[in-house]
């Protein structure tokens, strides 16, 4: 799926997902999660792993709200730069990220406190056939027209 990532205590080390909806990075960040030795891996569920679609969570029922979007990925770059400025062993951005912009911003704040920071593209998202595969598993029924749009605009590095 990936390369393997090795994080230790005495290090700090950010990690930025990238991948169309349904492409497996939160699938990537939970065994990445336990692959860790518990305490680490507690530590990271706890203050390091952030999300925007995780904000949409109301009462454990996911509800995306189009005009809430904005504000909700405002407030996941502040936690996520909040938990950096704690010295988190380890801060994860688990978002689409298609642009590099998307994620720059998560990117520079890890930088400038030291992290080292690894981006993580899982899946081809100009593959037709990964588009495919994503609008049939991603878990917020994303159709397929709208995974091809996000995989046009897909920026590869």
């Amino acid at each position: 799926m990936s390369e393997a990532i090795s994080c230790q205590y005495d290090s700090k080390l950010a990690i930025i997902m990238r991948g169309l909806p349904g492409s497996g990075k939160s699938y990537w960040v939970e065994q990445f999660i336990q692959s860790q030795p518990l305490p680490l891996a507690t530590r990271i569920k706890q203050y390091g792993y952030y999300s925007t679609d995780n904000l949409f969570f109301i009462d454990g029922e996911y509800r995306f709200d189009v005009n809430k979007l904005s504000q909700n990925h405002q407030l996941n770059l502040s936690l996520f730069i909040e938990a950096l400025a704690r010295a988190e062993p380890v801060v994860i951005c688990d978002n689409t990220n298609v642009c590099h912009w998307e994620y720059l911003a998560y990117k520079t704040a890890a930088v400038a406190l030291g992290y080292q920071v690894k981006v993580v593209l899982v899946g081809d998202p100009k593959s037709a056939a990964h588009q495919v595969i994503c609008s049939q598993r991603n878990k917020h029924h994303v159709p397929l027209k709208q995974i091809q749009r996000m995989a046009n605009l897909f920026e590869i590095d």
